[in-house]
């Protein structure tokens, strides 16, 4: 599934711009924190002049950049509501207990693949499209464009508004919605083995004691991590 992630740590640490102006609105302002586009410009600033300034050794350090990211990227990613979305049906079964491992498992599983993916990233292979919608409205769609060995993949982010801000909660990449995905490989797995087996594999994952199972996720629009070693 790592596809579907790498676009949406892209968006949030490697671009000036995400929506045009007209976002700033009456209800923009009733919703804490900065509108859509200036709470990403923030945050694109932070990231990047902290990638370029130690670069090299966060290459070097999973933990350094994996920090890095919980700080800087994580306020703005909607865990809790992604995870509603891609457990869907099941979240109602689920007790507090696992709705609260299944998010932070969830998290831990995109960051531990996709982390490194800030490091590779190059500004000109992403292009903000104009601003579509209702800017009072609770939720919007920023569209862009990614651009991957020769070809223009279209890759759509989904936020809304919270109590605490705009945050990203979906990314769809050539018509596929990550959260759509995920929900549809997890439920075959949870009808058949469980809630529970799924927290614990996604746990073991993590703690790098169980392998990931193939996927079906699509083919991604970004440059092909460099193998890792060791």
């Amino acid at each position: 599934m790592r596809a579907l992630v790498y676009p949406f740590l892209v968006l949030l640490g490697a671009f000036p711009t995400l929506v045009s102006s007209a976002t700033a609105t009456t209800a923009a302002n009733a919703t804490p924190g900065p509108g859509p586009q200036q709470l990403m410009e923030q945050v694109t600033r932070d990231m990047q002049q902290a990638i370029d300034a130690d670069r090299e050794a966060l290459a070097k350090d999973p933990a350094k950049l994996r920090a890095l990211i919980d700080r800087l990227l994580l306020p703005h990613f909607d865990t809790d509501y992604a995870a509603r979305m891609v457990l869907g049906l099941h979240w109602r079964n689920a007790t507090e207990s696992q709705r609260k491992r299944f998010i932070e498992a969830f998290y831990q599983s995109l960051m531990k693949d996709y982390g490194d993916a800030m490091l590779q990233f190059k500004r000109d292979q992403l292009k903000i499209l104009p601003f579509r919608g209702d800017a009072a409205a609770n939720t919007a769609t920023v569209r862009t464009e990614v651009m991957r060995e020769g070809k223009v993949v279209p890759v759509n982010f989904s936020v809304r508004r919270t109590p605490d801000g705009w945050k990203v909660w979906d990314v769809t990449i050539e018509g596929i919605s990550y959260a759509r995905n995920f929900r549809n490989d997890f439920g075959t797995e949870v009808n058949q083995q469980g809630l529970e087996h799924l927290i614990k594999r996604l746990e073991a994952q993590n703690a790098g004691t169980a392998q990931q199972p193939p996927s079906a996720a699509p083919a991604a629009p970004a440059p092909k991590p460099a193998a890792r070693t060791g």
